[in-house]
């Protein structure tokens, strides 16, 4: 007999006969009602077991923790809150938990607790609704990307370029710790390292990405990248995933088309097959809120702002107008923003963000057109010599989710803004050759996925959206 699942049980309004199930105790009481999970559903089945009939000795390994196995007849639940159970024949104790050792215990712990114990934390409703958000959020981006004639493009882990320019990077080296060797300058001599010359892990796969946009057309990387920012909040970590989609013969209109259409099509999909988990952490999020003060609560619901992306258009503005706005609202005028706007070319904060999505506009925000000086390179400069065809997606409850631009094709303009930020030609060679030989208008966009899965989910701290976060200090399991 092959075992079920308890999301496919649950969902089963008939008696079978016989069943087979295995998973995990949540609660055993009464010496008569198991609460199993097996990790498929946010929602416990219950296990009614006949004490009578059982060795009281097997019936006390039935520990919370514990993986077992049961057999029995599944019918209609004689009790409250669930529609079936399981009148359990047999069972096994596959795995014992010791009731004064296992740490998750049917109580509530705090979030710091369960990061010491990340490795058992998705034993817990609102981790394992996390992580099975986290699960269908990635399928979800792949689902998008392969309907739209995208290729799956693995960027190298290992890099000698700095896409960002903020050189904040991992080092990657095979040479002695003790005892490097040295040149004639006394500094440490990268040419007999490994790769020959120095390494690190990458920030981003952008740059790479552009290459093949610029022969397959349109491709996206999804991977694993790396900053070395000594930042210990909750919204950094060292390891962190990125969604880069890069387009050929894309300007920076159709890329805001495409990231709209991205975002808007993903959210869709988790709230169509995740109803559960996100009602759970919804109601979650309202009791936590119920616990603050006014000022401090949420103004939508978890569910409220998914469909608030899902169901309006994302309005359009560019930078300076933005500015203006900002410039002569009342909260910059009574000073009740921390940081204030006085002027034009002042990089906006997510306080200045989320007042133009929440209060102003009252819909998602794509931001156009900002000054050069606060972008990167590699975006293309505007007719006006000041601003570069840059765009972020700003949403609310996090401010900025997107950051992209169109690329600057030109290869002496390109040159310029290198030169500019003191990027050597020869480091990005490769990358300048794409101006020399069939160069053309593209464009794309980056996703740092922990951003999503924080918004999705509803959780505060970035370090709980993923299984095993990598922050300064930290490194563990």
């Amino acid at each position: 007999m092959q075992a079920r699942t308890v999301l496919e049980l649950l969902t089963q309004d008939i008696v079978i006969p016989e069943v087979e199930l295995k998973g995990w105790v949540r609660t055993f009481r009464a010496n008569r009602f198991i609460a199993l999970n097996d990790g498929s559903t946010i929602n416990n089945i219950q296990c009614v077991v006949d004490f009578e009939n059982f060795d009281e000795s097997l019936l006390k390994r039935i520990t919370t923790g514990a993986a077992i196995s049961v057999k029995g007849e599944l019918v209609e639940s004689q009790g409250k809150g669930q529609n079936v159970e399981i009148q359990v024949s047999e069972f096994e104790i596959l795995g014992d938990s010791d009731p004064e050792t296992y740490p998750i215990q049917p109580k509530k712990h705090s979030f710091e607790f369960l990061r010491e114990n990340a490795h058992l934390r998705t034993r817990t409703n609102t981790f394992s609704a996390v992580m099975r958000l986290r699960s269908s959020l990635s399928f979800a981006i792949h689902k998008y990307f392969n309907e739209n004639g995208f290729y799956y493009m693995h960027a190298p882990i290992i890099t000698g370029s700095d896409a960002e320019g903020a050189g904040e990077m991992f080092k990657v080296t095979s040479l002695d710790s003790k005892n490097p060797p040295k040149d004639d300058k006394g500094e440490i001599d990268y040419s007999q390292d490994f790769f020959g010359k120095e390494t690190n892990l990458t920030v981003s796969g952008q740059l790479e990405a552009e290459t093949y946009a610029m022969s397959l057309g349109k491709v996206y990387t999804f991977g694993p990248t790396f900053r070395a920012e000594n930042s210990n909040t909750s919204r950094h970590l060292a390891e962190f995933w990125m969604i880069e989609p890069e387009v050929a013969f894309l300007d920076l209109a159709g890329n805001m088309d495409l990231a709209e259409d991205f975002m808007k099509s993903v959210i869709k999909h988790i709230l169509e097959h995740n109803r559960e988990d996100l009602e759970f952490l919804d109601k979650r999020l309202q009791d936590e809120d119920k616990r603050k003060p006014q000022a401090e609560r949420n103004d939508m619901t978890l569910i409220e702002k998914l469909n608030f992306v899902t169901d309006n258009h994302f309005k359009r503005v560019s930078y300076t107008e933005a500015i203006d706005i900002l410039r002569n609202c009342k909260p910059n005028k009574k000073k009740k923003f921390k940081y204030l706007i006085d002027e034009w070319g002042t990089d906006l904060q997510s306080e200045h963000e989320r007042f133009l999505v929440e209060k102003h506009f009252k819909c998602p925000v794509i931001l156009f057109d900002y000054p050069a000086n606060i972008k990167a390179f590699y975006m293309r400069l505007n007719d006006d010599g000041k601003t570069v065809r840059a765009m972020d997606i700003l949403f609310p409850g996090i401010g900025e989710i997107v950051g992209g631009a169109q690329r600057e094709e030109r290869l002496d303009i390109l040159k310029e803004r290198m030169a500019a930020v003191n990027i050597p030609e020869e480091e990005l060679w490769w990358y300048l050759d794409l101006r020399k030989f069939g160069t053309a208008v593209h464009s794309g966009f980056g996703l740092g996925f922990e951003r999503l899965v924080m918004f999705a989910t509803g959780m505060s701290n970035i370090r709980d959206v993923i299984p095993f976060p990598r922050t300064p200090q930290n490194a563990d399991f």
